[in-house]
């Protein structure tokens, strides 16, 4: 018994060997004859369907619109399917409705096709299908809700083989150091490109200002009636905006044995009421010839005093005492009264204050003092990250310093700042004072510059999704544009908004996956 259950155990164990032989020498067969190119009509050759045409990528730029396109080499017979990235260069947002079309165009014939929206956002995917080799246009018209545009890539190659465009892009080299960022990424951020300029810059002074209100832009109100002060809202608080015709405080002389306004108003009332009836007698008097001209004239003098007199003193008068109006559209700048307290006529109750004009205290150094009358323009902060200048909003220097002391050691310049500020009045701010005569430069934003310890760089875009990291040597600054004297050339572009996430990128040690199949 024993015996027959180890031969059957043998006999298993070489049927399963036998079994496992067949299956390889199979699957060795199927494998021969997948990797095999079959001459013979009707037959599938593995190597060209799995042949890659080379492909390419170009970025153009026009006032409103970055392109970054990749196709396939055109290839007669070929269908070159396009993944054309539209970028609206205002905010660096993606396209994300409109049509584009493609035209491939040579002399007054060509081909094209239009794609009514894009297959993800900013991503456009037409196709075309060359028939003749040759050099062509290669053309791409956008139309948004909000514009169109064009963009032309002139002498494109559609070339009669594959072999003959391998041939022609087998030495092409790629810039292997290039950092790669995809436009998915930055459509997702703050990111903005900007072109290196070259624009007249001046030598400026770099110093610190203080903001003042500018003495036309302020108005006190004061008190036309001495009464109890009554406030119009809750919480009137410094800095609360208000607006022209609003009222913010009535005065009331309900109760007051002396200086009542109501007692007062009606007594002036009885006073014009009485002088008007006398001059309509006199003027009838006058015309039957009964009194002289003099005596007309007396009796009109009288009733203008009246009447100026009565409306002074009623203009504003409600049942709740006479209304403090707000005479322009500002803020609260002080309040010198309290609610409930009392007034005399005369005093001081709240003071206005305009957003529409500022002054500006510079601070500067004696050294430059012959140098002050030849300020051109003043660049300050008009928030935490902006920069604006004095001549934006037809701003002047009102007054040079000439004198300075122990206790105030630098010359005060006064700029008179017509735009609205968002620092708080009796904030420092930081100021360049723009000097002598402009001379041209290259120039960058200022929130382009990447800086490491005293040594700037920029990031600089080689095409749609590759840039590289310059160092640069910078220079004066107007503003918010810095003069570049080492390192870039007009015309080129760089990342003025998103640098830091390109420069993270770069440190990554690998590029990020394409969002989108090319």
């Amino acid at each position: 018994m024993e015996l027959h259950t180890t031969t059957t155990k043998q006999s298993r164990w070489l049927c399963y060997v036998f079994i496992l032989l067949v299956l390889t020498f199979v699957s060795c067969q199927n494998s021969g004859k997948q990797g095999h190119s079959h001459g013979e009509s009707g037959g599938h050759s593995h190597t060209q369907t799995t042949e890659e045409v080379p492909a390419i990528d170009a970025t153009l730029w026009t006032k409103k619109t970055e392109l970054f396109v990749e196709f396939p080499i055109l290839v007669v017979g070929q269908v070159s399917r396009f993944a054309a990235h539209f970028t609206v260069l205002k905010q660096h947002q993606a396209v994300k409705a409109g049509n584009v079309t493609v035209s491939l165009i040579k002399g007054n014939s060509g081909i094209r096709q239009t794609v009514k929206e894009p297959a993800s956002p900013g991503i456009f995917t037409p196709s075309l299908k060359p028939k003749e080799a040759g050099e062509y246009s290669l053309v791409f018209d956008l139309q948004t809700t909000d514009y169109n545009d064009r963009m032309v890539i002139e002498k494109v190659k559609v070339y009669a083989s594959i072999e003959e465009a391998k041939k022609s892009v087998k030495n092409t080299e790629k810039n292997n150091g290039a950092i790669t960022f995809l436009k998915e990424q930055a459509w997702k951020m703050n990111f903005q490109t900007t072109p290196v300029i070259l624009e007249e810059v001046y030598e400026t002074v770099a110093t610190s200002g203080i903001w003042k209100a500018a003495p036309s832009s302020y108005q006190t109100l004061v008190a036309t009636t001495s009464g109890r002060v009554n406030y119009s809202q809750q919480n009137l608080l410094e800095g609360n905006k208000v607006y022209q015709g609003q009222i913010l405080m009535t005065l009331s002389s309900s109760g007051l044995s002396n200086n009542n306004q109501s007692a007062e108003i009606q007594k002036a009332k009885v006073d014009f009421e009485q002088a008007r009836t006398a001059y309509k007698r006199s003027k009838g008097l006058y015309e039957n010839q009964v009194i002289a001209k003099v005596d007309l004239e007396l009796a009109e003098r009288a009733y203008l005093i009246a009447k100026t007199n009565y409306q002074t003193i009623s203009t504003g008068y409600s049942a709740y005492g006479k209304s403090i109006v707000v005479p322009f559209n500002g803020y609260i700048k002080s309040i010198n009264t309290e609610n409930g307290g009392f007034v005399e006529q005369g005093d001081d109750l709240i003071t206005i204050a305009s957003h529409q004009s500022h002054l500006l205290e510079i601070q500067v150094n004696p050294m430059y003092a012959s140098r002050l009358k030849q300020i051109q323009n003043v660049w300050f902060r008009s928030g935490v990250s902006h920069w604006s200048h004095m001549q934006k909003s037809g701003g002047r220097i009102i007054s040079l310093g000439r004198e300075v002391s122990q206790e105030r050691p630098l010359l005060s310049v006064f700029a008179q700042i017509n735009e609205v500020i968002e620092m708080p009045e009796g904030s420092f701010t930081e100021v360049q004072l723009a000097m002598g005569k402009p001379n041209r430069a290259t120039t960058i934003p200022e929130t382009a510059l990447l800086e490491d310890f005293g040594n700037y760089s920029v990031i600089v875009q080689i095409s749609g999704e590759s840039f590289e990291r310059r160092n640069v040597t910078v220079g004066s600054r107007n503003g918010h544009q810095v003069v570049i004297t080492q390192g870039l050339a007009p015309g080129e572009v760089i990342v003025s908004k998103g640098a830091y996430q390109v420069k993270m990128a770069s440190m990554s040690g690998q590029a990020p996956a394409h969002g989108h199949a090319h």
